[in-house]
């Protein structure tokens, strides 16, 4: 009979019991404070839970379960598809405008001139203030007989729109203000891929004789795809939650016209006491998500050049 040897644990093996005891507490937070809500908003999903029933109540299941009726139930509505068409409607504007807006921020900002230091700062504050804060001093200067947005085009001879009480100028006026707020940070990212590119390819480009526009479009943007990929995958995420300038600027008002994804989704759990309706709501939104970002990542293949 051949001997037995005893099995050697591999370093890889040795690494992980040894780090387990450091892991275990932020395993537990991800279990108890992610997956678990995930389950359970799943569970809620397939009910008609009010939000205010205890869910541990006995026969609670047989009393609310009501199966795929809340899937059902939303998509067959033209709410919903009116409410997925604004979402878009944002998303089309939003996401050209911020990203041609961060790259003319960071082509600025990259230039080595004097007091650059203060202009990044500057460009940066309105990430670091309050979306309540900021959207109330917006509320305030894009009312259109008070506000100073109207008060300086009429300096102009201009006369300025209703913005947020108009249905054709609400959502652009919020796209505006997510600009205004987002794009010093997508700004510092795309800088940061800026400067990383390595100044020989520029100084190789002088000697042919190209120009600051071709440099910028045959070398800057190319070799700044994976940084814009980033700012893509990122700003459409944030994009589909878009909420707290919602609630406070419009309300998704006038007549609806700024009624987004996440703004349902809060009103149906919180206002209107439909917490199964919420939960399916958002889960709708979470394969909404999964899908465009999968469709994202398989396009990035034809267009993102991660040779440096």
């Amino acid at each position: 009979m051949l001997a037995t040897r005893k099995r050697r644990k591999g370093p890889g093996q040795e690494g992980l019991i040894t780090a387990s005891p450091f892991l275990l507490p932020s395993l537990i937070g991800l279990l108890v404070f992610s997956l678990l809500p995930l389950i359970i908003s799943a569970f809620i999903s397939l009910t008609d839970w009010n939000g205010l029933d205890q869910l541990t109540a006995p026969g609670f299941f047989q009393e609310h379960f009501i199966g795929l009726e809340n899937y059902k139930a939303i998509l067959s509505s033209s709410e919903f598809w009116g409410v997925l068409w604004n979402t878009f409607r944002y998303i089309i504007m939003y996401i050209p405008l911020m990203l041609v807006a961060s790259l003319g921020v960071a082509y600025l900002l990259s230039r080595q001139r004097r007091g650059v230091t203060a202009f990044r700062i500057i460009y940066y504050i309105p990430v670091l203030t309050s979306w309540v804060a900021a959207s109330m001093i917006w509320k305030s200067m894009l009312s259109p007989e008070y506000g100073a947005v109207n008060n300086i085009l009429a300096i102009f001879g201009i006369q300025g729109p209703g913005w947020l009480l108009d249905e054709a100028w609400a959502m652009p006026a919020i796209v505006l203000v997510s600009v205004w707020k987002d794009m010093g940070f997508f700004g510092l990212i795309l800088l940061s891929g800026m400067v990383g590119i390595n100044k020989a390819y520029y100084e190789a480009a002088s000697l042919d004789g190209a120009g600051s526009w071709q440099k910028f479009w045959k070398i800057t943007l190319p070799l700044m795809t994976p940084a814009i990929f980033y700012v893509l995958i990122v700003s459409l995420i944030n994009a589909f939650q878009l909420f707290p300038q919602i609630m406070i600027m419009t309300d998704g008002g006038p007549n609806g016209a700024t009624q987004v994804m996440v703004e349902r989704i809060y009103k149906y759990g919180f206002r209107y006491y439909r917490m199964g309706y919420a939960a399916a709501f958002s889960w709708i939104l979470f394969a909404i998500i999964m899908v465009c970002t999968a469709i994202q990542m398989k396009g990035q293949e034809r267009w993102v050049n991660y040779d440096s």
